[in-house]
């Protein structure tokens, strides 16, 4: 079916100039890798309506490059339609061994105004949709899932896009639920539930050349279930000065999450060098919930780029074992707390 995904979308995008939309009806197809690409020549948003299940190829020889459906140089774009993309991703994840190049399920790359809004996806092979290099993205009532083990099943991995809005969806991974990358400003994300899986995290940052900073990214009304990690910064032990800052986490609920609140500026060092990755202005704002772990909070902040203005506000959270010592781990870290804190204080 791919062929033909392709063939209708030369219809709607290449040869009409009036608003458009290509239909995938109430069924089930299968279909090999599909690019979706721009400019189209009507000035009214694309609508692609999927009402059926699509299904993955599961031969990974089948993928030349790493997305299963791709949208590309398209200024307007509308998926939707409730109908469920399905990545059939447990053929592969035997073979993800951290450094191979698996497909997206659904990958933005430069989209302007893209929409996505009721859908499911579930079991991608890698990321269940990546956005990049893209401006102006809305995704809500979306609901991802793949089993808790599956690796790097990003429910939503963002990067490199100016004004994002993502809200109300449900989220259950065997990775981030949704990971906020470089080159990411003016975010607005929330009403999420998330969990199984690692958490909401800002990062990776600082692993690659030409990355630029993160700035402006808002998580509110969260609620995280069974979570690895709850709230995370993570940038990598490398060189690469960039900075990320005016970030708020507001609002947040927490059940039985390990590691609730956690920067790490050693993530994927094993002999802890310093990251260049300037954190700063990041607020933690009314977050409550359970933890079974006796460090609720875990600053691990560079040596050579030190944590600036980490506000900690109306943080309560309850640990599952009372008689054992409630702590926080910092380093590097400029702190403060203010309102009504049931958290270790950073000394």
């Amino acid at each position: 079916m791919g062929q033909a995904f392709m063939q209708a979308w030369q219809e709607v995008c290449k040869k009409s100039a009036q608003p458009a939309k290509l239909l995938v009806p109430e069924g089930t197809y299968m279909s090999s890798p599909v690019i979706f690409q721009g400019p189209c020549l009507s000035s009214q948003p694309v609508i692609v309506e999927v009402k059926g299940t699509i299904l993955a190829n599961e031969d990974l020889s089948a993928y030349d490059e790493d997305f299963w459906f791709l949208f590309e140089k398209i200024n307007g774009v509308i998926l939707t339609g409730g109908g469920t993309f399905d990545g059939r991703g447990a053929s592969a994840w035997k073979y993800n061994d951290g450094g191979s190049n698996f497909p997206t399920s659904i990958k933005m790359n430069d989209v302007d105004n893209g929409v996505v809004h009721d859908l499911c996806s579930v079991n991608s092979k890698f990321f269940h949709f990546h956005v990049t290099d893209s401006s102006n993205f809305t995704a809500y009532n979306l609901r991802i899932t793949a089993p808790c083990d599956s690796p790097n099943t990003d429910g939503m991995h963002i990067s490199s896009t100016c004004g994002v809005q993502v809200s109300n969806s449900v989220i259950a991974t065997g990775d981030d639920c949704i990971s906020v990358g470089p080159g990411v400003t003016n975010a607005n994300i929330f009403g999420i539930t998330c969990g199984p899986g690692h958490g909401i995290s800002i990062g990776s940052l600082g692993k690659r050349d030409q990355e630029k900073d993160v700035c402006g990214v808002t998580f509110s009304n969260c609620t995280l279930n069974n979570t690895t990690n709850g709230v995370r910064i993570k940038t990598y032990a490398s060189p690469i000065q960039i900075k990320a800052s005016d970030i708020t986490f507001q609002d947040i609920t927490m059940n039985n999450v390990q590691n609730p609140i956690v920067i790490d500026q050693h993530y994927g060092s094993r002999k802890k060098k310093d990251s260049h990755v300037k954190i700063s202005n990041v607020h933690y704002k009314n977050i409550r919930g359970t933890t079974p772990s006796n460090v609720p909070i875990t600053l691990a902040c560079s040596a050579a780029a030190p944590c600036d203005g980490i506000e900690f506000c109306d943080v309560n959270l309850d640990f599952k074992h009372p008689n054992t010592t409630f702590t926080a781990c910092c380093t590097n870290a400029k702190t403060t707390f203010s309102g009504q804190n049931k958290v270790p204080i950073c000394e």
